[in-house]
């Protein structure tokens, strides 16, 4: 009896831990949820109630007075396209690093690890200057090229261990049978690899979706802003519309939560791949 009492409070520990963490991860959403749903006025007099009238005023004027169609597919363009090269980048050159012998090999690897301990917002005066020079200025190009060179040095960390433990055996006989090196990348390689690359995917997308930083310093015209800074721009001096606002934040949450909807088996696959490594 004492040993079967023992799972059961460790069960029950772990379920109200874990309830406990779903609540504070889920509460916030929720309460950003009906406060776009409040009139400006009910945000200050019932922060934390649900709405005595439901009005759908700040989703109008998100859809029809601003320009946060546009701002949106920046975001959209922004991010899934550095999400694109990061994974492409990072997964030939783990598999060169993982797979190939050649001069410089540790190097090249903790050259990408070191992208992970500098802090690329040191770099911003040095990367404005190269934007300038490139002619890339104001444009979300040099957003881009600055969240590719953000995500790469992760992707290279991950994609390594990941590849090195696929077995060589597989290659092997692929090279056997006639196969090229480009092909084998994509054909035995690339599969295996679904659950690391949508781990770095889904880590990548959170920050590069909600960067602020660089759209304010890249960025200037109205029509290449970004979710994040057109969001910032909204509080005003003297008076702020704060339904407004929050569906904003419900909307620019929608992606992500889609996102990592779509990728999250292969996800939790990712993460937990190396538990059995050992055995």
């Amino acid at each position: 009896m004492a040993r079967t009492k023992k799972p059961l409070l460790t069960k029950s520990l772990i379920y109200i831990i874990l309830s406990i963490y779903a609540v504070t991860i889920f509460y916030p959403i929720f309460l950003m949820l009906i406060t776009s749903l409040k009139e400006n006025k009910e945000i200050f007099t019932n922060p934390y109630g649900l709405p005595h009238v439901f009005t759908l005023d700040g989703y109008i004027k998100l859809l029809k007075i601003s320009n946060y169609g546009i701002y949106f597919r920046n975001s959209i363009i922004v991010t899934v396209t550095s999400i694109f090269f990061i994974l492409v980048i990072s997964s030939l050159a783990s598999f060169a690093i993982a797979k190939y012998r050649f001069f410089g090999k540790r190097f090249i690897y903790f050259y990408f690890i070191a992208g992970l301990i500098v802090p690329i917002k040191l770099g911003t005066i040095g990367i404005l200057q190269t934007m300038i020079k490139l002619h890339l200025f104001d444009n979300i190009t040099s957003l881009i090229i600055i969240y590719i060179a953000m995500g790469i040095p992760f992707g290279v960390f991950i994609l390594t261990d990941f590849i090195r433990l696929i077995p060589e055996e597989l290659s092997n006989s692929a090279r056997i049978d006639g196969c090229s090196e480009p092909r084998i990348f994509y054909k035995i390689i690339v599969p295996l690899l679904q659950p690391a690359l949508a781990a770095v995917a889904i880590v990548n997308f959170i920050p590069i979706w909600n960067d602020f930083w660089f759209p304010l310093i890249l960025i200037r015209s109205d029509s290449m802003k970004t979710v994040p800074l057109a969001t910032a721009l909204l509080y005003g001096q003297y008076e702020t519309n704060f339904g407004l606002i929050f569906a904003v934040l419900s909307m620019a949450s929608l992606p992500v939560i889609i996102f990592y909807l779509i990728l999250s088996r292969q996800f939790i696959k990712g993460l937990t791949a190396g538990a059995f490594k050992g055995e």
